[in-house]
């Protein structure tokens, strides 16, 4: 698939000082010189240490927050497409501060796709998580609802010139938050590399991989579609060990019991989904739900299809240590912090 950049496109992302951010941001310089790529973030500190590293006048960065809609009204003005990562995405933190997390995740996200529908963005691609399957905290139940907030707009809006859609993925590997330095910088120093539970199933994924899952529903979208990236599995325990190999240690490792939110295995595509999904062989495309109100369509006729099982880190495709080990060996960043500490 190549992503087709329209000459003298204007672009947004959202939350674009942050990892994926950063990474898109980047991706989408290489694709064209003729373009105008707009950040809008919150931090601005990581904007000037942004502008200082790319040093580039396609980009141009916009202090505000997705929380207020004049912010994003006045960044959305004049653009053709918006990749919208702003989010709060920690677990912990969303459980103690839930209406944070309803406040950027849901209302923040609101505010992106009124704003460039407002200001005739052709297209608008939403960041979501695994953790909006079947959610169990405050993090994927915020990013679930803005699933249902684009969807939503899609079903409300027929007509509109906006297409907005969702991409959902699991674990990113080396983003900002990810447990894999973490993991390095413990089997460094020696002590114990601290896992909540040794049979927890997380998916992998890089950020180019998830960077592409981005463009593949920006090329290919339709109102309200949502596009899942497959991808294997390992457990959190074997992750840990090919870290601690990758840095020449025997892997010592250490249970600390479940956090606040966790589960022992994430879901990408629930049983509902799949059963109106598309198998686009690396994706999923699983277009909105785009019955009414209509009462009869729930309680007369209801809807025929047979369920199949969700898929999720338990049942995809389960890599070992050295095949984990092979994977991080991929990752820039990893080899760097792996030779060099920093």
């Amino acid at each position: 698939m190549t992503f087709s950049l329209p000459s003298g496109s204007v672009v947004l992302v959202t939350g674009g000082t942050g990892s994926f951010g950063s990474t898109m941001v980047r991706r989408l310089l290489d694709r064209a010189d003729d373009i105008e790529i707009r950040v809008l973030s919150r931090d601005e500190l990581k904007q000037h240490e942004m502008r200082a590293a790319l040093d580039d006048p396609r980009v141009r960065f916009y202090l505000g927050d997705v929380r207020s809609y004049d912010s994003v009204d006045r960044a959305t003005r004049g653009v053709d497409l918006v990749f919208h990562a702003a989010a709060l995405k920690q677990v912990p933190s969303c459980e103690f501060f839930p209406m944070e997390a309803v406040q950027t995740n849901v209302i923040g996200s609101s505010h992106v796709i009124e704003a460039a529908n407002a200001n005739g963005v052709r297209s608008v691609v939403c960041l979501g998580t695994d953790k909006a399957a079947y959610p169990v905290n405050a993090m994927g139940m915020s990013k679930a609802m803005m699933e249902k907030v684009a969807q939503a707009f899609a079903r409300n809006n027929p007509t509109a010139r906006t297409t907005v859609s969702t991409v959902r993925y699991g674990n990113v590997m080396m983003s900002r938050g990810s447990v894999i330095p973490l993991f390095i910088e413990q089997a460094r120093a020696g002590t114990p590399m601290t896992v909540t539970n040794p049979d927890m199933t997380r998916f992998l994924m890089s950020l180019e991989e998830a960077v592409a899952l981005v463009e593949h529903a920006f090329e290919y979208a339709r109102p309200g579609d949502l596009f899942i990236r497959k991808a294997p599995a390992s457990t959190i325990a074997d992750l840990a060990t090919a870290v601690a190999r990758a840095v020449g240690v025997e892997p010592d490792v250490q249970m600390i019991g479940t956090r606040h939110g966790e589960k022992l295995f994430e879901t990408l595509a629930t049983e509902e989904e799949l059963t109106r999904a598309e198998d686009q062989g690396d994706y999923y495309r699983v277009p909105v739900d785009a019955r009414d109100l209509n009462y009869g369509e729930y309680f007369d006729e209801g809807d025929r299809r047979v369920a199949t099982e969700a898929y999720h880190s338990h049942n995809t495709t389960r890599l070992g240590v050295e095949e984990v080990g092979a994977v991080l060996a991929e990752l820039p960043r990893f080899r760097q912090l792996v030779a060099h500490g920093a």
